[in-house]
């Protein structure tokens, strides 16, 4: 089962209760992603045992504390069967924000969690014990305490998804992980459009990206399947060719499967969308919600700028 953690965040860094959050769902045999609000503690977040990805988001909303625009932007990366949180005032806020954005339930304040998924909690002001059983897709906040931290062995792998209104600066950001990540002497980029572009003739603007730093287009397979002028010979997927760049970019494309299948083994991946709900965001190392049009004019100015310094 894929459970989705939302990290339990206050005064800069990672509360202890993330962890024991993590120690719950693998005790019901959970897969956890952990969501971290505004990038923190998304270092620490990895190192807990038995996350298997942890999925730094970041963005202006996260300054401060509004459970509207936190939820807003969380939803979309929600994915899990099971949503937990701690049930701390903000995570029992988050938490029945996102149920009721996706319409599903949502049992707050819960003790116990077994396979089932059955859940043991408080209620009249602890007078009494509720045992009920839910069906998944749900929503859970669970009280600190009640489940073991599993340790700090782990070592998952972090991605980054910007919900930030500053374009240049998720692009900065992108770029300046992406050096982090990479050998630039041996760098090689492939940069792919998607039915997301709109119209065959915007692939130009990749055209002229992949002219500075010397890489090579590619496609989705809607994009090839919907216009003649995109040769199937630039197709990326299971159907097409499969890619193995240091750095691949992907724009306008959502994240078909088959696409999936022939570049996430790809060093370092970007992918540029402004639907947060884009399965690309779920293999994407760095994620960018935005159009292309906002989006590549200032991609061209930053790689333009790395490739003159």
């Amino acid at each position: 089962m894929e459970v989705t953690i939302i990290a339990d965040v206050a005064d800069g860094s990672l509360h202890p209760v993330t962890a024991q959050l993590v120690g719950a769902a693998s005790s019901i045999g959970g897969v956890p992603t952990i969501l971290c609000p505004g990038g923190v503690g998304a270092s620490e977040a990895s190192s807990i045992t038995g996350v298997s990805k942890v999925v730094s988001v970041e963005g202006a909303c996260f300054g401060a504390y509004d459970v509207g625009a936190w939820a807003e932007a969380l939803e979309p990366l929600a994915n899990g069967e099971l949503i937990l949180s701690s049930a701390s005032p903000s995570g029992r806020e988050l938490v029945a924000s996102i149920g009721a954005m996706k319409g599903i339930p949502v049992m707050q304040d819960v003790t116990e969690v077994s396979e089932g998924i059955s859940i043991t909690r408080p209620i009249y002001s602890g007078k009494a014990i509720e045992q009920a059983t839910v069906s998944p897709p749900c929503a859970i906040s669970i009280r600190a305490n009640s489940f073991d931290d599993p340790g700090s062995e782990g070592d998952a792998e972090i991605s980054t998804v910007s919900q930030s209104g500053d374009i240049r600066i998720s692009v900065k950001e992108a770029l300046a992980k992406a050096s982090e990540r990479l050998d630039v002497s041996e760098a090689n980029i492939v940069i792919s459009g998607g039915r997301g572009m709109g119209d065959p003739a915007n692939f130009e603007h990749l055209y002229e990206i992949s002219e500075i730093v010397g890489a090579a287009v590619g496609a989705s397979r809607a994009a090839v399947d919907t216009w003649e002028e995109i040769s199937h010979s630039m197709q990326v997927g299971q159907t097409g060719k499969t890619v193995v760049p240091s750095l691949y970019i992907a724009v306008g494309i959502s994240g078909a499967i088959q696409h999936l299948a022939g570049m996430r083994t790809s060093k370092y991946i970007v992918a540029i969308n402004k639907d947060p709900d884009a399965p690309i965001f779920g293999v994407a190392d760095y994620g960018i919600v935005a159009t292309w049009e906002e989006a590549l004019p200032v991609l061209k100015s930053e790689l333009s700028n790395l490739v003159s310094n």
